[in-house]
C-alpha cells in the first residue's frame, strides 16, 4: 500500500467517512468480497440456490421489496424466478473475509499508529484520528486494540499540537474511545490528561470548548475520575459558569450541567459548587443526606458568603430544616444551624422566609433557657444575632407567639427579659439584643409596647449608660435605639442626659469628631434631634459645655463639601441642624443664646439651609429655627430716642414739627438688622421662604409660612407687613396653601394668615371675588376648632359674608 491515507482510497460518489474507510484496504480485494447489491465487502454472506452470493440484510430486503410490490422473488443478477428463498450462509466465505479484515484493520491500525505524531501532515493526522473513530464505533472490541495498541497516549500528545482542528479531533476521538469503557477512562485518567482537558473549557473557541465538555461528561460517569476533575482547580468554577452562561449552545451547557451532576457525588465537589453559586446539591444534601451529610453541609452552608437572592433561595428550600436541626438536643448540630442562620437571616426577604418557617420561638427559647439546658454563650450571641435580623426585616413580629399564654417579642415580660439579659451578659450579646429592641421599635405598632415595658422596668439609665461604652458597636446600637424612643420618651431621656454622669458629653464628642462621618456620629445627631427642644436645662447645659459651637463647626464643614461620599452625611446633617434649632427655643430665657447666634450670625446660616434642596427636614428645621428668630425681633430692635420737644412745644404742641427719623425698619419700626435682632426683612429672608410654600412635603410649607407669620405678629407693624409680603408675592402662594387644605395644622395656620392680610382693604377686595377662598373660609368657620372658627368669623367679615354684628357660632 501506499504511505498515505490518501493514496489508498478508492474515490467513489458518497462522502461518508465509515464507507470510506470500508474502502480502504492494504491487501487486493477479492470480487467475492463484495455484495453486488451493496458494492461493500459482505459481513455476513449467503447463497442463494442459483449459486449467486449476497450480503444477508442486502438480499432480504430484496425479497421484502418483490413481494411487497407483488412480484415473484427473483434472483437480482440474473432476474430469473427462484424456486426457493432459502438463504444458505457461506460459512467459508465468511471466514475468509474476517480474516482479510483483520490483517487489513491491523494494517490500518499501524498506518494510523505511524501517522499520529507531530511530524505527520496535518491531513494525515486527522484521518488517522477519524479512522480511530470510525474503528471504535464499528465494534466496542476495538476500543481494546486501541488501547492494547497504545494508541490513547499519542492521542492525547495530539492536544498540544498548533492546529485548532487536530486539537478538537483529538477532544472527539478521545470521548469515543473512552465512552462506555472504563479501562480506556482510567487510562486517560493518568498523568495530568485531565488537567488539559479542562483547560480547554476556558479556551476561546467554542468548538474546542464544547469537545472538553463532551469529554469530561463521559469521564465524569466514573466515580473515581469524578475526585479527580473536581480537585483540579477552577474545573466546577468554569463548569458552573457554563450552565449560567448565554454565549454557549444549548448541548454544550446541557453536556456542563450534566457533567456536574455527576460530580455530586463526592461531598468535597458539593462545596465546590456551592462555592461557587451552585447550591442546590448542597441544599439536597442538607435535607436528603444522612445525619453526618447533613451536618457537614450545613456547616459549609454556615462558612459562606452568599448573595441577597441566594440566600432567599437557601431560606425556602433548607430553612425549615435547618430550624429543626436547631431545635435538636446536640450542641454541636445546634451551632452549625445557628451559623447557617446567621448568614442566611443578613437578608431582609430571606429572613421573612425564616420567620413564616418558625424560627423566632425556639431563638427567644434559647436566649431565655437556663440552668443545664442553656446554650454556651457563644452561641447564644449568634441566636441574638440571627433574632436582630428577623425583628429588624419588618415582618409583623407582633403577631408570632413565643410563651405561654400568646405571648409575643413586645410583650410586658419578654421585653423585660431582654432587658434583663442587656444587664447581664457581655458587650457582644448585649449589641445585638439592643439591636433587638431598636427593630421593635422602629415599628409604629409595636413601639409603644416596648417604651412602657422600659418605662415600667426602670431601665431608661441603664440604656443611657450604654453611650459610654468601649465598644464602638455597642454605642451605635443603644443611639440607635434612644433615638427610636425619644418620641415617646423624650423627657425621660433629656433628664438621664442632663446628669452629671458625663453622657450628654459624650454624645457630644461623637458629634464633633472631624473623620469621615459614621453611623455613629449620625445616630448621636438623631437623638440630640429628636429631644425636646424646649427643655431648657438640656439647652443650658449644651450653651455650657459648647455644644452648640461644636455643632456650627460640623455643619458649615458639611457645607464646604469636606466629608465626602459617606452614607450617612444626610442624616448627620438633618439631625444637626434640628439640634441646632433648639436654641432658637431659649432666646426669651438665655441672653447667652441670643449672644451665640449673632456671634455665629445663624439667621444666616438658617437662611442659606433654606436652599438645601432634597434635604427636608434640613428645610423643615431652618425655617422653624427662622421663626423662633424672627418672633425675638421685636424685642432686639433698637427704637429710635425722640428728642426732647422744646419749651414752647411742650406748651403750645401746635409749634411743635414731627420728628422724622430714616432707615428704621418698616416692619420692627426701629434699627434692625439680620445679624443683630434676627430681622427676616432685612435679611432678605421673604422670598426664600415663599419660595418653599409651594414645596410638596406639607411639613417645609407649614413651617415657612410660620416663618412669614411672624411678620404679621401682634407687636409689629401688620400693615407693613402686609407690604412686603405683596412685594414677595407672597398673597396668592399663602391663599393657595388654605385652598389646598393638606393638613390640619397647615389649613389653621393658612387662616391666622389669611385673616391678617385681608385686614386690608385692598386685599380684601380682591379676594372677596374668589369663591373658592370664600368656600375654605366658610368651611373653616363650620368645622374648624373653636380658635379657628373665631379667625375665620372675622376673616369673612373682611370679606363681607358675614355682618359685622354677626358673633354668633352655630350651636353655641
Amino acid at each position: 500500500m501506499a504511505g498515505s491515507w490518501d493514496g489508498s482510497f478508492d474515490q467513489g460518489s458518497q462522502s461518508d467517512d465509515s464507507y470510506l474507510f470500508e474502502r480502504l484496504h492494504i491487501e487486493p480485494i477479492y470480487d467475492a468480497f463484495v455484495c453486488p447489491l451493496t458494492k461493500q465487502v459482505m459481513r455476513d454472506p449467503v447463497t442463494l440456490e442459483n449459486g449467486q452470493t449476497f450480503e444477508r440484510e442486502a438480499i432480504e430486503k430484496w425479497f421484502k421489496e418483490c413481494k411487497e410490490s407483488g412480484r415473484k422473488p427473483v434472483c437480482p443478477l440474473t432476474l430469473k424466478e427462484l424456486k426457493s428463498m432459502d438463504l444458505n450462509p457461506s460459512m467459508a466465505l465468511r471466514n475468509t473475509i474476517e480474516e482479510w479484515t483483520a490483517r487489513n484493520e491491523a494494517a490500518q491500525l499501524d498506518m494510523a499508529h505511524r501517522s499520529l505524531n507531530m511530524g505527520s501532515s496535518e491531513s494525515d493526522v486527522l484521518q488517522a484520528l477519524k479512522y480511530i473513530q470510525h474503528i471504535c464505533q464499528k465494534s466496542r472490541s476495538n476500543k481494546h486494540v486501541v488501547r492494547n495498541s497504545e494508541l490513547i497516549p499519542k492521542i492525547v500528545d495530539l492536544l498540544k499540537s498548533g492546529s485548532r482542528q487536530v486539537r478538537c479531533r483529538a477532544l472527539e476521538t478521545l470521548r469515543i474511545v473512552v465512552e462506555d469503557d472504563d479501562d480506556n477512562k482510567e487510562i486517560l485518567g493518568e498523568g495530568d490528561t485531565v488537567r488539559t482537558i479542562v483547560k480547554f473549557l476556558s479556551h476561546e473557541l467554542s468548538k474546542e470548548r464544547e469537545e472538553a465538555v463532551f469529554l469530561l461528561y463521559e469521564l465524569s460517569k466514573s466515580e473515581a475520575l469524578c475526585e479527580k476533575i473536581g480537585s483540579i482547580n477552577g474545573a466546577i468554577l468554569i463548569l458552573v459558569g457554563m450552565t449560567s452562561s448565554k454565549s454557549e449552545n444549548v448541548l454544550t451547557v446541557e453536556k456542563a450541567d450534566m457533567t456536574l451532576e455527576n460530580l455530586e457525588k463526592f461531598e468535597n465537589n458539593v462545596r465546590q459548587m456551592a462555592e461557587n453559586g451552585r447550591l442546590q446539591p448542597l441544599l439536597k444534601l442538607i435535607l436528603e443526606g444522612t445525619p453526618e451529610t447533613k451536618l457537614s453541609m450545613a456547616s459549609y452552608l454556615g462558612e459562606l458568603v452568599l448573595n441577597n437572592d441566594v440566600k432567599v433561595h437557601v431560606a425556602r428550600t433548607a430553612g425549615a430544616s435547618l430550624i429543626s436541626i436547631m431545635k435538636s438536643g446536640n450542641v454541636e448540630c445546634r451551632e452549625v444551624a445557628l451559623k447557617a442562620l446567621n448568614q442566611i437571616s443578613s437578608y431582609e426577604a430571606s429572613s421573612k422566609v425564616l420567620i413564616e418557617a418558625g424560627i423566632v420561638p425556639p431563638l427567644v427559647k434559647d436566649l431565655f433557657t437556663v440552668g443545664a439546658n442553656q446554650l454556651p454563650m457563644r452561641l447564644k450571641e449568634i441566636s441574638a444575632t440571627i433574632l436582630a435580623n428577623v425583628v429588624n426585616s419588618g415582618y409583623d413580629v407582633d403577631s408570632i407567639p413565643v410563651g405561654s399564654d400568646h405571648q409575643t417579642l413586645v410583650s410586658e415580660d419578654i421585653v423585660h427579659n431582654l432587658l434583663h439579659l442587656i444587664s447581664n451578659t457581655g458587650p457582644a450579646i448585649e449589641c445585638k439584643l439592643l439591636q433587638v429592641l431598636v427593630g421593635l421599635t422602629s415599628s409604629e405598632t409595636t413601639v409603644h409596647n416596648v417604651v412602657a415595658a422600659i418605662k415600667s422596668s426602670g431601665a431608661t439609665i441603664s440604656l443611657v449608660q450604654f453611650i459610654e461604652a468601649p465598644q464602638k458597636d455597642l454605642r451605635v446600637s443603644s443611639l440607635k435605639l434612644l433615638q427610636n424612643l425619644s418620641p415617646y420618651m423624650g423627657q425621660e431621656l433629656a433628664d438621664a442626659l442632663r446628669g452629671t454622669v458625663g453622657q450628654l458629653g459624650s454624645l457630644i464628642k461623637v458629634i464633633s469628631e472631624i473623620t469621615a462621618i459614621s453611623e455613629e456620629q449620625s445616630a448621636a445627631a438623631g437623638l440630640l434631634a429628636e429631644l425636646p427642644e424646649r427643655d431648657l436645662g438640656l439647652t443650658r447645659q449644651m450653651l455650657d459645655e459648647g455644644a452648640f459651637q461644636l455643632i456650627i463647626s460640623q455643619v458649615v464643614r458639611i457645607r464646604q463639601g469636606v466629608p465626602r461620599g459617606t452614607r450617612f452625611v444626610t442624616p448627620f446633617l438633618e439631625g444637626l441642624v434640628h439640634a441646632l434649632a433648639r436654641v432658637t427655643f431659649a432666646l426669651a430665657d438665655e441672653p447667652d443664646a441670643i449672644a451665640l447666634c449673632r456671634e455665629h450670625n445663624l439667621a444666616q446660616l438658617f437662611i442659606d439651609l433654606l436652599q438645601a434642596n432634597g434635604l427636608d427636614n434640613v428645610q423643615m428645621a431652618s425655617a422653624t429655627a427662622l421663626e423662633n428668630l424672627s418672633l425675638e425681633s421685636k424685642n432686639l430692635t433698637k427704637l429710635p430716642d425722640l428728642p426732647m420737644p422744646g419749651f414752647c412745644a411742650s406748651i403750645f404742641p401746635c409749634y411743635s414739627k414731627p420728628t422724622v427719623i430714616t432707615g428704621l425698619c418698616k416692619i420692627h419700626r426701629g434699627t434692625c438688622s439680620l445679624r443683630e435682632s434676627f430681622c427676616l426683612y432685612e435679611g432678605q429672608t421673604v422670598g426664600k421662604l415663599v419660595a418653599l410654600l409651594d414645596h410638596t412635603n406639607e411639613k417645609v410649607v407649614e413651617a415657612a409660612l410660620a416663618a412669614l407669620s411672624t411678620l404679621l405678629d401682634d407687636g409689629v407693624d401688620i400693615q407693613q407687613g402686609v407690604v412686603v409680603l405683596c412685594e414677595a408675592e407672597a398673597i396668592r402662594p399663602i391663599l393657595d396653601v388654605l385652598l389646598e387644605n393638606r393638613t390640619e395644622n397647615l389649613k389653621r395656620r393658612a387662616i391666622w394668615v389669611v385673616e391678617r392680610l385681608l385686614r386690608t382693604d385692598e386685599i380684601a377686595y380682591e379676594v372677596s371675588g374668589d369663591p373658592n377662598v370664600s368656600t375654605a373660609l366658610v368651611d373653616a368657620f363650620q368645622h374648624g376648632d373653636y380658635r379657628t372658627r373665631q379667625i375665620a368669623e372675622h376673616a369673612l367679615k373682611h370679606v363681607d359674608k358675614i355682618p359685622n354684628f354677626s358673633g354668633i357660632f352655630p350651636n353655641m
